[in-house]
């Protein structure tokens, strides 16, 4: 490609640019939604995966969309035909399989959608039924995507300008005539269009176009890309080419959800190959890493490290004692170290006959340590370039365990002690009905108020 240069995560040479390594989930769901064909999914050499086709079939709300949207583009495709028809043989749009697809119009029967209604006596008024349905049940949708894409744009591919009115339908459709070969498989959806290629082609292209369409700029490339097969590839063979590989991870450099994500990325058979991972943990840093137990399979250990002085951490010096332990005892001949810290280098280099590849952070480790590796010829990659668009649910995952770990830490409260210290401290007796009865009516339904200030309290159920 001759010189190029890199620009938030998207390769540009001259006027080309090159979207490598990008995942295809955007793309994939965006696709279903708008329509397009079945065959373009079962097709491996086209973006759209059929394993996303396949689970969002079984979603209703997605289903409703994707059928609305192909009838939409159906009639917009064929409007001047349909409506000779309409006019000069009084046939309704369900007596015509040979334009329409009969499959969306039975899938949306058999979900209680249905958009001809009797007074339509103009195609235009059926598009706007559509558009109304379409409008109204989008925001169904917005879970099928993560938060970190502005659903807002995503919603605008599927809103037809001013589509509730008869000129609104009619632009539309001047439109879509003139630039038929722009829109992505030819299937209608709301933008200026314009020669881009592909916009479906993968993640990475389609968030950059999408933003740069609301004169914005997308920036989390990490959660649109993955490692590149280059990166992967000599992950896989050193740890096929090792005796007994061993992680150990310096947990005060190293970004627990980055690291989550890397595992869950690599392949799950050759990870399986890894015999331990040992977390290194400074007291401070302990909570988020209780999280990774829960995303691999291989064993953990998680090692605690008390600090003799608080401003100074002995997690490098204990890392270091106990990857020689490994070495020498336990004939582990390999070693992933995940850390950004340099002073590793006097453990890699102190163990002349192990193995090591590293796993850094861009941001946290320094040039002399990467030219210190690559000298040495030990690999090195960086966890950020691992994909993280599932980051969010392993952090929202961190964040409710820590919650209920507080909770329950914080809260002891057992209704039913409660009940019998009120009936004593009144001197109200009551018989087992009546204290069934109370209790079903005003304790087992209480609930939990929150003022502005987070401050919590229960409200029984007075009424």
């Amino acid at each position: 490609m001759g010189n190029s240069v890199m620009l938030n995560g998207v390769e540009y040479a001259g006027e080309q640019i090159a979207y490598k390594d990008s995942t295809y989930e955007l793309v994939s769901k965006v696709a279903y939604l708008i329509g397009v064909p079945l065959r373009i999914f079962q097709n491996e050499h086209e973006p759209p995966k059929i394993e996303i086709y396949n689970r969002l079939e079984q979603d209703k709300n997605a289903r409703i969309i994707r059928n609305l949207c192909i009838i939409r583009t159906a009639i917009e495709r064929n409007y001047r035909k349909i409506n000779d028809i309409m006019r000069m043989e009084y046939r309704g749009l369900l007596s015509m399989p040979e334009i329409l697809p009969m499959s969306s119009m039975q899938q949306l029967s058999n979900d209680g959608i249905s958009f001809i209604k009797k007074s339509s006596t103009k195609l235009c008024h059926h598009i706007i039924e559509i558009n109304r349905l379409i409008s109204d049940r989008i925001n169904n949708c917005k879970s099928l995507f993560p938060i970190w894409i502005n659903w807002a744009y995503i919603k605008e591919l599927f809103i037809m300008p001013n589509g509730l009115t008869e000129d609104g339908t009619k632009d539309a459709a001047d439109i879509y005539y003139a630039s038929l070969s722009y829109y992505p498989y030819q299937m209608y959806i709301n933008w200026v269009p314009m020669d881009e290629g592909n916009v479906l082609y993968n993640d990475k292209k389609f968030a950059t176009l999408l933003y740069q369409w609301h004169c914005d700029a997308f920036t989390e490339y990490s959660k649109v890309s993955d490692a590149g097969a280059f990166v992967k590839n000599n992950i896989y063979d050193f740890i096929d080419d090792s005796e007994k590989t061993v992680l150990v991870v310096d947990c005060e450099n190293s970004d627990p959800y980055k690291l989550c994500a890397t595992l869950k990325n690599l392949d799950y058979e050759v990870m399986q190959k890894i015999t331990a991972i040992i977390l290194f943990d400074d007291v401070h840093t302990a909570t988020a890493w209780r999280i990774l137990e829960n995303y691999t399979r291989i064993p953990v250990e998680h090692i605690m490290i008390e600090r003799i002085k608080q401003n100074k951490s002995l997690v490098d010096i204990k890392l270091t004692a106990r990857a020689c332990q490994e070495h020498y005892q336990k004939q582990v001949d390999s070693f992933v170290i995940v850390s950004s810290d340099s002073d590793y280098w006097g453990l890699i280099s102190s163990l002349p006959d192990a193995r090591f590849l590293v796993m850094i952070e861009r941001e946290k480790c320094g040039p002399d340590m990467k030219a210190a590796l690559a000298e040495s010829g030990i690999f090195y990659c960086y966890l950020d370039d691992f994909y993280s668009g599932n980051s969010e649910d392993i952090k929202k995952n961190a964040l409710f365990k820590e919650m209920y770990r507080w909770i329950d830490n914080s809260v002891h409260l057992n209704v039913n002690d409660m009940f019998d210290a009120a009936l004593r401290n009144t001197r109200i007796e009551m018989s087992p009905a009546e204290r069934r009865q109370f209790y079903e009516k005003h304790i087992r339904h209480m609930t939990l108020t929150i003022d502005e200030n987070g401050n919590v309290s229960i409200e029984l159920k007075r009424g």
